[in-house]
């Protein structure tokens, strides 16, 4: 089996930087594996790699599509597998660098045949929130689904519907579903890298970034979405940052209130992605803090099997 590096962890914990040296030390081409950094026009607010970056080794799977075209990570796994044998041969190593849980696990073993969408169920579900709150659908989530209630965000109204609908339409929780689903063999063996850091640490990160990435024009970033009649009900931008910005731009609440929610908000999102990549065994975890992760991963890495 061909052997993939990926480097996984939560957001703003290093892994661009890691990535870029890993690949320059072995002779590697980085695959993106991260589900916002596709988009296009979203540059400061996914912490996407600079252009100085970008121009130090080839990147793929990055500004791919536009917010408002559709993307899942169905079409991210087909299109990866495909760029990953390109790479293989070009005699060069793929490595997979990103925090998208759901992302690594299609690209890894592909995702499971759930039932087609229900239009009237959808509708039904989508009322139910108008009429009594997003938090009403997630709290039923819970309670029919805890598994993926835990790996999802309370205000992640795509996957909580799908949730409930998947649960609605087959009475198993869409967890279950998963574990059991029938997964393709690509003859691929992924050798993964957690990048870790003490939480307090990881997020005063967190905190300091969000204010780099004002500095360096993220409401102007989300000014030109507006401008250019994005709606920020579209999945790609119905996230932490660009409503919290959108939410000051309109006059809903202060500069101050909308940056303490954009950290708060990728805290928690930190969070989650820890929770994800905890369950999985596969993952050896290297303290940044202790190791020096460039050199000890590529040690390891060509040893591992």
């Amino acid at each position: 089996m061909k052997k993939v590096l990926a480097i996984i962890g939560p957001t703003a914990i290093g892994k661009t930087t890691v990535g870029i040296e890993l690949a320059r030390k072995l002779n590697g081409e980085i695959v993106s594996c991260d589900s916002r950094q596709i988009y296009k026009l979203m540059d400061i607010g996914t912490a996407k790699p600079t252009k100085e970056e970008q121009a130090q080794t080839v990147h793929h799977l990055i500004d791919i599509v536009y917010p408002d075209e559709r993307f899942s990570a169905g079409l991210y796994e087909k299109r990866t597998t495909e760029v990953i044998n390109d790479i293989f041969n070009r005699q060069k190593l793929p490595i997979i660098v990103g925090g998208s849980g759901l992302y690594l696990r299609a690209l890894e073993s592909g995702l499971f045949q759930g039932p087609p969408a229900d239009d009237k169920l959808r509708e039904s579900l989508r009322k139910e929130k108008e009429r009594r709150g997003l938090e009403n659908l997630y709290q039923k989530l819970k309670k029919v689904d805890p598994k993926t209630s835990q790996k999802i965000s309370s205000t992640d109204e795509i996957r909580i519907i799908r949730g409930l609908e998947v649960h609605g339409l087959t009475g198993k929780p869409i967890s279950e579903w998963q574990e059991k689903g029938q997964y393709t063999d690509k003859n691929l063996n992924f050798i993964k890298f957690g990048l870790n850091l003490e939480r307090k640490a990881l997020y005063h990160r967190i905190n300091q970034r969000v204010d780099k990435m004002m500095e360096s024009g993220f409401l102007e970033e989300v000014k030109n979405l507006i401008t250019k009649n994005y709606s920020f009900q579209l999945p790609a931008l119905r996230t932490f940052g660009y409503l919290d910005m959108e939410a000051y731009l309109q006059g809903k609440i202060s500069l101050g209130r909308a940056l303490e929610k954009f950290k708060q908000g990728t805290r928690n999102y930190a969070k989650r992605q820890l929770t994800w990549f905890r369950s999985d065994r596969k993952i050896e975890w290297i303290d940044i803090e202790h190791e020096n992760p460039v050199e000890t991963i590529s040690a390891k890495f060509q040893y591992a099997n």
